[in-house]
Order: structure tokens, then sequence, then C-alpha cells
């Protein structure tokens, strides 16, 4: 949105900026925090929460900034903020509740962790910026619930792939053309790889094996490719998506794609695998005009009836200011969903599991997700990926058996739990239920 750049320099050159905290100072949060600090006039990242407080001061640090304070009271983090000073804290909840913070970037990767947070910072009237499409794949249609009816924005960020192809996808409907496919580009795809033949990989870019594992196994491209479905009401053409893989410029698949297919189910996510330019997005979509599809052909999009627009990267963190300005600015959401869960995640064997065994959760060695479309997961029972962590076996399971919940019993206690309870019986057809209190 270029229109951004000048209303964030108009808050700068009145001195108000767009007050923001941080959650999670890992891999990313760490260039987030690099990016608002040195790029982003009219906006400053006040407060900075992790787990562990020296990782909190590194984010900082590593951008420059020395004077910092250390809080651990809501009052202590207020006036910190008011005197103008960068706040560092273990903890997190101190940002969702202390006043003079316009929005909270969410980048902890966890879900039963940030759906405290998450809830917390929606009843304090922040404004939330998720990079975390495992959260929002899980619950995240109850939490816009919660959000709408506080009047806060929810919303997953610019940057990351589910939030480019969001961008893609309305500029496509922006111009009269019907979009029917939206597809991710990737590079690698096994749904076997754990943290151990990941372990390289993460070491040479300083990131978590977990993290890349979970890209490599097929997990988080599930989760993003849900959050897209969810936002646009496509859905998948079969569990797991298809997943092509092809050699060649993403133009050149528009005829592997069955038209009537893709209009039956309403459009489709999906993904790529080798294909050129990756690591970017791309939207396929069609135009009803005779008279426009003359002019598409003239501009070199070819004939149809699927014309094919992409953008050819994704920036991460160089974009994620950008989501929070949309969000505090004009109160638009990069993407969030719909309504009720179109595409869920569902939990596979990644080995054969055994009774009594405890699950390890995303990334790890025992499970991988997958998309289903959510009528089939309800129908089915099936047990959702981010719910799947901490679950103890009733059963052996063999590899590439996709898990139920009566296959598990569930931790007791789990918010995460109860809200994706919550979401079923809230979107369930002539069904209502009291929001939690």
């Amino acid at each position: 949105m270029i229109i951004l750049d000048q209303a964030l320099k108009a808050r700068a050159a009145a001195g108000n900026p767009i007050k923001v905290a941080m959650i999670g100072a890992g891999f990313m949060g760490r260039g987030i925090a690099n990016q608002i600090i040195n790029s982003v006039p009219g906006m400053k990242i006040v407060a900075i929460s992790n787990r562990t407080i020296d990782n909190a001061k590194r984010a900082y640090l590593e951008a420059g900034i020395e004077d910092l304070k250390i809080v651990a009271t809501v009052a202590d983090l207020e006036d910190a903020i008011a005197l103008g000073q960068y706040a560092v804290t273990e903890d997190a909840m101190l940002l969702c509740q202390a006043d003079g913070i316009d929005a909270i970037i969410e980048v902890t990767g966890t879900i039963e962790f940030a759906a405290h947070l998450v809830m917390s910072a929606i009843a304090h009237h922040k404004h939330i910026i998720l990079m975390n499409a495992e959260l929002d794949g899980t619950i995240g249609p109850i939490l816009k619930v919660y959000a709408d009816r506080a009047g806060v924005i929810l919303s997953a960020c610019d940057g990351d792939q589910p939030g480019v192809e969001m961008n893609l996808y309305r500029f496509v409907k922006s111009i009269g053309l019907t979009p029917l496919l939206c597809g991710n580009i990737k590079g690698l795809q096994d749904p076997y790889r754990n943290p151990t033949t990941q372990e390289g990989f993460a070491k040479r870019w300083g990131q978590n094996p977990t993290m890349v594992t979970s890209f490599a196994d097929g997990s988080k491209i599930s989760f993003e490719q849900a959050i897209v479905a969810n936002g646009t009401g496509m859905k998948v053409a079969k569990r797991g998506m298809l997943g092509y893989e092809y050699t060649g410029h993403i133009d050149e698949m528009t005829k592997m794609y069955d038209v009537e297919q893709l209009q039956q189910l309403g459009g489709i996510v999906d993904y790529v695998v080798g294909t050129k330019p990756g690591p970017g997005v791309f939207v396929f979509a069609t135009h009803e005009d005779p008279k426009q599809r003359h002019y598409l052909n003239l501009y070199k999009l070819g004939e149809g009836p699927l014309y094919s627009f992409y953008t050819p990267y994704h920036l991460c963190h160089f974009e994620v200011p950008l989501s929070v300005a949309r969000a505090v600015l004009f109160q638009d959401a990069v993407l969030s969903p719909l309504g009720g869960p179109v595409v869920d995640v569902v939990t596979t064997a990644k080995i054969n599991l055994k009774a009594g065994e405890t699950l390890d959760g995303i990334g790890r060695y025992m499970t991988y997700g997958e998309c289903e479309n959510s009528e089939i997961v309800h129908q089915e029972n099936l047990l959702p990926m981010g719910i799947a962590e901490g679950c103890r076996l009733k059963r052996d399971i063999p590899q590439d058996q996709v898990l139920t919940y009566d296959d598990v019993e569930l931790p007791e206690g789990r918010l995460s739990d109860k809200l994706r309870a919550e979401q079923t019986a809230y979107f369930a057809p002539s069904k209502t239920l009291a929001l939690v209190k």
C-alpha cells in the first residue's frame, strides 16, 4: 500500500509515532526490531518481551539501541513508555496489558502460549499482528470473533507468503478478474524431514531447527495456505493439496489445472515445488468479459482461461511494519478469517507411532501437518496439528495415517483446546455458544 509511507511520515513529523510492542525475539523478531528502529519513520518499538530476557536485549542491541529499561510490572512498563525509554521484560503479559501501546506483533511461533497472549491483548483493546500461521490456522476464526467484538484488528502480516498472496489476491480482484487459485512456490517438500536432518541448514542461517523442519516437512505451508483459504473462502482440491512439481516458470502452469474443478470448489489454495520464480507466490484468475480477455492477451498474459499473476519474492520482516500501519492507521487487516474455518491442518504420522507415546508437535520427529477441508475434518473428527503437541496416544498409528481425536488423550486445562471447541460450536450450523468470559 503506497499510501502508508506518507501516512507514517506524517506521524513522524507530528512527533506521534505508532507505538509497537513485540513478543518473541528470535531470528525473525530481531529482524523486525531492526527494521522498525532503523527504516520506519513514524513507528517506534517501545517494548520487547522474550522468555529469555537476554534475547530481548539482543534485538535492541543489534539494532543500535543500548539504553534499555528492564521492567517487571505494568506500572514500570507504562512509565518507561511515557519517558520514551525502550523496555525489555520476560513477562509478555505486561505488553498485552499496559497502556501506551497501539499494537502487538506476536512472533513466538507457539499456540498455547500465544493463545493466552492474544486473548489478553484483545481484552486490553490492542491490535494484533500475527507472524504465527500455526495459531491462526488452529483457532484464528474464534480469535477474530473476539477481536471484532473488542473493535481491534487481528491480522496476519505482510511479507510472509500468506500476506503477500492476499495482497495479490486483492489486487487481482480489484482489476476485475476472479481469482481461482492462490498458490505458494516452494523449493522443497519432504514430509519425513526432522530437526536432525535440518540441523545443518538451520545452523548456517542462525535459525531454529524445528522451525526449519516445519518448512521442509510441509507443516508450515499447510498452515499458511489454510489461513489464505480461511481469508478467501477457497478450499483444497484434495488432502495435502495438489503440490505439483514443475521446474519451469509459473506462467506455464495455467494449463495444468482444471478450470471447471476450480470454479466448482469456489477456488483453491495450493503450492508448487521447484517452480520459478521462487520463493514467490501466485494467483491464477479468470475474466468473463471477452473484450477484457482481448486486452489481457495484448498485455502478454495469454489467451486464458486462466491468467497468471505472481510476486517473485516475499520479504518477511521488511514488510511486517506495514501490517502494523495498516491496522493502526487504516483499520485494514492484511489477512484474517472471513468467518468459520474453511481449511484446517490435520495431524499425520511422520513415523510409526506407538500407544502411550506423547506427541512432540510441529516441526519435530513424530508428525507433520496436511491441509484438509474443514467439513471433512469435522465429519471424520480429525486431530488439528495445532492441538497435537502434548497429546498421549491411545493406540498405535502407522506412518502417514491421519490422527483423530479418538486416537489421543488431550492434556488438561489448555486454553487452545477450549477455544478450538468453542470455535467448532460457534460456527456450527444453527448453533451458538457463549464466548469465554
